[in-house]
């Protein structure tokens, strides 16, 4: 059999592979394996999910004109964001790196201090972002940093992305020391001004180079002929795209370890009018403590054993024999109840909010984060939104949870889609390649 195009999602645990023909606009099917990182060659595990696969589609062979990936594995995209002013150019870079799909283990403002380095080099990032001034501002604090990292020889990509002045001096230093080195656009080029877009893509460029270096990861260039980019990065990826068909969105992951969250939306001209500092047009927001597997006891903690007992009078036994995918209608009962915690509180940390400051001339309107209150449609995705029964229920719960009307959520409530083939991070990927076959597919797994 040929198929067009395979799609590998090569999970921390878990590979995923998809076959799409791209003619029809078509998803095919999908097979999976373990991810065989820790065994050192990674194409075992993709050999494995297309066995399963080719099982899957009844079919012996299986040939293909492209191979896309995305991954998680080998730790995903760790980094370390460094800026000058916490509330500017460090968070301006945080929030390129965290639409890129990266973890952030690290993020510092003003020059590094030797404990900053030396917990530089205990992380061992796969890349570092540095940042800092406006464009024709402040550049000493910039350089310092970049010195200061070059000398590290960590031999791991660096991408500049602060004051535009310092571009030459910053490529001299690099050069010096024998360090990769990619320069960008600054992004947070003038006071209140965010330009992310730039930053992301070159982060997802910068990951393609490393991933392909990293333990277990070396053969995957043997099958994979395209872009490989941060899973994360793609559920955005496919945000964007169908932001650009049907409006204003969010998109909520919830998994395992994290809950994700993700929103393509300008806000409303009544919002911005009030906020008091810019909030990217794409944001992804990752809760750590909010996973419906391996964090599921943090989830615990967060509501209180005593109140999941009053629930669930069987929630110790229900937590210690906890699976990956839930078997029993009480254990998919308990995860559900745990998914709707996970939701509400990774919105709730999403969304932006009103604040009221009080001075010599009175009361002041503010607004603050992400403006939400333009969002039409609420994309469900990963695991536990895309299977479990009253996931939509689930989603539906969101606007309800606006305690007070203070957080700057959707107005009208959002209207509710699932990914019902599980397959939005796999046509984030096909999306940069082939953009029109991976929107129609899309719209068919939320069947619009």
């Amino acid at each position: 059999m040929k198929v067009d195009v395979l799609v590998a999602e090569i999970g921390s645990t878990t590979t995923v592979v998809n076959a799409f023909n791209l003619k029809e606009a078509k998803f095919l099917g999908q097979g999976q394996g373990p991810t065989t990182v820790l065994d050192g060659d990674v194409t075992i595990g993709l050999n494995m999910a297309i066995e399963e696969l080719k099982k899957n589609l009844g079919v012996n062979t299986l040939e293909y004109d492209d191979f896309l990936a995305t991954s998680s594995a080998a730790g995903g995209l760790r980094m370390t964001v460094h800026g000058l002013v916490f509330d500017m150019t460090a968070r301006a870079a945080r929030e390129a790196a965290l639409g890129a799909g990266a973890i952030i283990k690290m993020v510092t403002a003003g020059k590094l201090r030797r404990s900053d380095l030396n917990k530089i080099k205990e992380i061992n990032p796969n890349i570092i972002l540095v940042a800092g001034g406006l464009d024709f501002g402040e550049r000493d604090t910039a350089l310092y940093n970049a010195e200061e990292i070059a000398k590290l020889k960590l031999n791991v990509p660096v991408i500049y992305a602060g004051n535009i002045e310092n571009h030459e001096d910053v490529k001299l230093i690099f050069e010096e020391y024998g360090q990769k080195l990619y320069i960008v656009d600054n992004v947070y080029p003038r006071v209140d001004e965010l330009n992310v877009e730039p930053t992301r893509k070159i982060i997802q460029a910068a990951f393609e180079e490393h991933i392909t270096g990293a333990p277990g990861m070396k053969k995957v260039r043997q099958m994979v002929n395209g872009p490989i980019i941060p899973t994360p990065g793609a559920v955005m990826e496919s945000a964007i795209l169908l932001s650009n068909e049907i409006g204003d969105l969010m998109v909520i992951d919830v998994g395992g370890a994290t809950t994700d969250v993700h929103s393509v939306t300008e806000g409303s001209d009544e919002i911005q009018r009030i906020m008091i500092s810019p909030e990217p047009v794409g944001k992804r927001t990752v809760e750590g403590d909010l996973g419906v597997y391996v964090n599921l006891p943090h989830i615990v903690e967060r509501i209180g054993l005593d109140n999941v007992k009053k629930v669930f009078d069987d929630a110790e036994e229900l937590i210690q024999n906890r699976k990956p995918i839930p078997q029993t209608a009480r254990e998919i009962e308990f995860v559900e109840y745990m998914t709707q915690e996970a939701v509400l509180t990774a919105v709730r940390r999403h969304a932006g909010a009103i604040r009221y400051l009080y001075g010599p001339t009175g009361k002041k309107t503010i607004a603050e984060g992400k403006d939400l209150t333009n969002v039409k449609w609420i994309v469900g995705t990963g695991g536990a939104l895309t299977r479990l029964p009253n996931r939509i229920d689930i989603m539906k719960k969101i606007p309800k949870d606006n305690t007070g009307g203070m957080f700057l959520y959707p107005k009208d409530g959002g209207d509710v889609l699932v990914d019902n083939f599980y397959i939005m991070a796999s046509l984030g990927v096909l999306s940069k390649k082939y953009p029109e076959a991976a929107l129609s597919i899309l719209k068919q797994s939320l069947g619009i």
